[in-house]
């Protein structure tokens, strides 16, 4: 007999590994909460980045601690030249994910602080991290459209500068607006598949940048952060000419016939819908109706309706989330690293928690393979 449980829980559902103080699902309300704050809230009212310290510390900053954090945010925000040498140096048909985890490596083997493991270090390599991710996304997206990259700026914030420095200007304020919202609503999300990995990279004793390049890794998977560039493909699907006597009901009947997954609907911790999905649709109608494109928003609520017709699943914030970058005017292949900018600030949160009460993370396994045998 075995001193332990043998049941076995596929993708360890059900299973509690460890406690956290950064956010939770509230069944009770239906509602993610960052350090108890409903993110809804903190979506309204919040930049970035005062949910980004927010997330590493555990209370709003003061006054003087915002500007402290904004104006240090703003100062990292520069690449030096071998990184940006190295971006322009990855052949045109890399994906993005790919380049995005290997600067951050490199970055990593480049900070002479990198096996610093107090929590002053692991806060000064997040912020600068989480500072110069949003440049390395906006120089790959214009470098693979030819165009050459654009320095930060220091007077814009965190969502402004992002924007200019991947399009050129600063767009009207909703375009703004829509983008800080999303930003916040991707920036934390407990124990998903890319948070646990970087966790259990930081129980290995391992460094802050291996666990966000691994992180990084499981973000990548089209059943995780990948989910929200597969929104814009089905909606590219529907408008095929395949579809365009069918519509979303057709495309959805046809892809249930091939037992297709259909990105953008369900999630393993929400039993009613994503609680983040409204904000977001909000931030979705808004850009809809900025740019003229109510063909997206019948494209939205029919596919929508369908699905919970057909199959009772509610969307999860991809879906809405992959037509508004769209609409921003980012190509699609820069939706995850988009999220990568984001959930920064949870992954950093987690990689200092498990370090602070770390304990090696290193689950059983059932053996069901061939029996003992021998060589003769």
């Amino acid at each position: 007999m075995s001193d332990h449980d043998d049941t076995i829980h596929k993708g360890l559902a059900g299973v509690v590994a460890d406690n956290t103080a950064i956010s939770q699902v509230d069944n009770e309300s239906n509602s993610l909460l960052y350090r108890g704050y409903p993110v809804e809230e903190l979506a309204q009212h919040c930049s970035f980045e005062e949910v980004a310290f927010l997330l590493w510390n555990g209370e709003m900053p003061s006054e003087s601690e915002k500007e402290d954090f904004s104006r240090r945010e703003k100062n990292a925000r520069v690449l030096p030249a071998k990184v940006h040498a190295m971006i322009r140096d990855f052949p045109s048909h890399t994906h993005p994910m790919d380049t995005l985890r290997t600067a951050v490596s490199y970055l990593g083997a480049r900070d002479p602080e990198n096996e610093t493991r107090t929590r002053e270090g692991y806060l000064d390599k997040a912020l600068r991290l989480t500072a110069q991710v949003p440049t390395i996304v906006a120089a790959l997206h214009r470098l693979r459209r030819g165009l050459a990259p654009i320095d930060p700026r220091s007077d814009l914030d965190f969502s402004e500068n992002f924007l200019f420095m991947t399009f050129g200007d600063v767009p009207d304020t909703c375009v703004v607006e829509a983008f800080r919202v999303s930003m916040i609503l991707y920036a934390e999300h407990s124990f998903n598949a890319s948070t646990f990995t970087a966790r259990v990279i930081t129980s290995t004793e391992s460094d802050y940048y291996s666990a966000i390049t691994g992180a990084i890794g499981a973000l990548k998977g089209p059943l995780h952060g990948g989910a929200n560039e597969a929104v814009m493909g089905v909606f590219d699907e529907i408008t095929s000419d395949e579809f365009a006597a069918s519509g979303p009901r057709g495309w959805l009947e046809s892809a249930l016939a091939s037992k297709r997954k259909i990105m953008g609907f369900g999630h393993r911790v929400y039993k009613n819908g994503d609680s983040r999905v409204p904000m977001m649709k909000l931030s979705l109608q808004a850009l809809i109706q900025h740019y003229g494109r109510d063909d997206i928003m019948d494209m939205y609520e029919q596919l929508q309706d369908a699905m919970e017709e057909r199959k009772g699943i509610k969307p999860n914030l991809d879906y809405p989330s992959g037509p508004a970058y769209h609409l921003m005017g980012f190509d699609t292949d820069i939706f995850t690293p988009l999220f990568v900018a984001s959930r920064m600030s949870g992954w950093s949160a987690h990689v200092m928690e498990q370090a602070a009460a770390n304990s090696l993370i290193r689950p059983l396994s059932h053996y069901n393979g061939v029996g003992r045998r021998h060589l003769s």
